[in-house]
């Protein structure tokens, strides 16, 4: 077995050191580390020899010039694959990738628990007003209880928008614990699928306007980008709550906080953010109903080593010539079957 002959690189971090464990066991598989402040000197030749990229899922966690773009891709002419951290993509645009030949896979599913839980914690947490109570207990010497009247999750209706890995998990949560009606809308999966996935299928407006929560699961795309505006708030109902532990730039941030001033809607729970971390002084942290957190939803123990693990099984799997389970341009497979054996000398099966 050649030694190192696979090249795979990482820019600042990984979702787990199991994945460099596992790809250190492999001595013809070289893995190198980069830097966001790594000087191009340094950098340069490891992308221009570079077979294989696990790229980070936060985009503004990762340098704009480590984004796999067009200008990256030119860079790096023997780059064969670009592996996402997670189940997310956003520094990675497939279009490019796949003019260019390069496979795009992402880990969807493995922290599809850590998100579903999470996208749960919210619902109720905002239901119960619990963090509207926490936050007056911490600044009011008098509080009324009577203004902190909650509602009950259990009976209600959940609408969730795209049944994936994690929404059919939320699907799952909901109808099991707490006996919601599910409502989902996902273009891509047929009633008879979603239906298997525990949600009735409708089409978005319906979503908005029956459901006492709308919870956002799908990824980031052309698509969807823009997807939840000031047209689709106003469909809300006004004892609903906007729950999103999806992607930022999927809703419009400024038609949320006209919702939440006018209150048209009860509340928002926000994983996501158009700029992660938002700043402290952000439009939308500035009331007491919206309950936040930095991207931390799939953010857990559990979900960092299970990340790590099928990544790098992922990858190996690939190098080895397999077709990856977790592809997102199918259709650039011939043009990356040819370069593959042009690579190593066999075709990927």
């Amino acid at each position: 077995m050649s030694v190192n002959n696979k090249r795979v690189f990482y820019v600042k971090y990984l979702a787990h050191p199991i994945y460099a464990e596992m790809l250190a066991a492999r001595p013809d598989v070289r893995l190198d580390r980069i830097e966001n402040e790594t000087p191009e000197e340094v950098f340069a030749p490891i992308l221009a020899s570079a077979h294989a990229y696990q790229i980070g899922a936060a985009r503004d966690e990762l340098a704009p010039h480590f984004h796999a773009h067009a200008e990256l891709l030119k860079r790096a002419p023997n780059l064969l694959i670009v592996s996402s951290n997670g189940a997310g993509f956003d520094p990675v645009d497939v279009e490019a990738c796949t003019a260019a030949g390069v496979l795009v896979v992402n880990q969807s599913g493995g922290n599809a628990h850590s998100v579903a839980e999470h996208a749960l914690g919210m619902m109720l947490t905002l239901s119960k007003r619990i963090i509207e109570a926490d936050r007056a207990l911490r600044r009011d010497p008098n509080v009324n209880r009577n203004a902190l009247i909650g509602t009950e999750a259990q009976g209600k209706t959940i609408g969730i928008v795209g049944l994936g890995n994690v929404g059919r998990r939320i699907a799952e949560l909901c109808k099991g614990l707490l006996g919601m009606k599910v409502l989902a809308y996902d273009p891509y999966l047929s009633a008879a699928e979603m239906a298997t996935r525990g949600g009735e299928k409708v089409e978005l407006d319906e979503v908005l306007r029956r459901s006492d929560y709308v919870s956002i699961n799908c990824p980031l795309t052309k698509e969807s980008r823009g997807m939840i505006g000031a047209r689709e708030f106003a469909l809300m109902q006004p004892h609903a709550y906007f729950i999103t532990t999806a992607r930022g730039f999927i809703h419009d941030e400024a038609a949320l906080y006209d919702a939440l001033r006018d209150k048209r809607i009860a509340g928002a729970g926000l994983d996501v953010w158009a700029k992660e971390p938002p700043p402290p002084d952000h439009p939308l942290l500035q009331f007491d109903n919206v309950l936040a957190s930095p991207h931390t939803a799939g953010v857990t123990r559990e979900a960092r080593i299970n990340m790590g693990r099928i990544a790098a099984e992922q990858m190996l799997g690939a190098l080895d010539g397999k077709r990856p389970p977790r592809i997102i341009n199918p259709e650039v497979w011939p043009a990356y079957a040819r370069r593959f054996e042009r690579a190593f000398g066999f075709a990927p099966g």
